[in-house]
């Protein structure tokens, strides 16, 4: 999990200077989860929203089949994504911190339904996120990732 300075966010050109990670870490996690589901619509995965109770900040979204999912990190186990996810909201939050894990039932690419929920559409950047977003899918192999998150749980332990 990576912080920003303050300002960054609020400055277009500096928010879309950030590396692609970054990028999508902070703030355009549902733009990467919206174009890897136009990209791979066969993939059996389906967008989660993680939404923190008490009105605290460290909501999310990625893609998961049930089991692996995918997000700026890349392809893990589900189960360690949200643990991961936890752990670093509750060392600002303590213990207070939890959230919500909610189906996606709102369009991620669609401005007007995004702003309902207080995040960005992929028009309201410096410039259009999608190709960027394609580009950073394009980078990754796919296969061999997923493979591997899955054969790692498969092994014997």
């Amino acid at each position: 999990m990576y912080f920003l300075k303050d300002g960054i966010k609020q400055n277009p050109q500096r928010r879309w200077a950030l590396p692609d990670r970054i990028f999508f870490g902070h703030g355009a996690c549902h733009i990467l989860a919206g174009v890897y589901l136009e990209e791979f619509p066969d993939a059996g995965f389906k967008p989660i929203r993680l939404v923190p109770t008490n009105d605290l900040l460290g909501s999310h979204v990625y893609v998961s089949d049930g089991q692996v999912a995918f997000d700026y990190h890349g392809y893990s186990l589900e189960a360690n994504l949200l643990r991961h996810h936890e752990k670093v909201w509750r060392r600002y939050y303590d213990d207070s911190w939890a959230c919500e894990r909610r189906p996606v039932d709102f369009p991620l690419l669609d401005t007007k339904a995004l702003n309902a929920r207080n995040m960005r559409g992929v028009d309201q950047y410096l410039f259009d996120a999608r190709p960027r977003t394609r580009r950073y899918l394009q980078r990754i192999d796919h296969a061999r990732c997923q493979r591997r998150v899955t054969d790692a749980y498969r092994a014997p332990r």
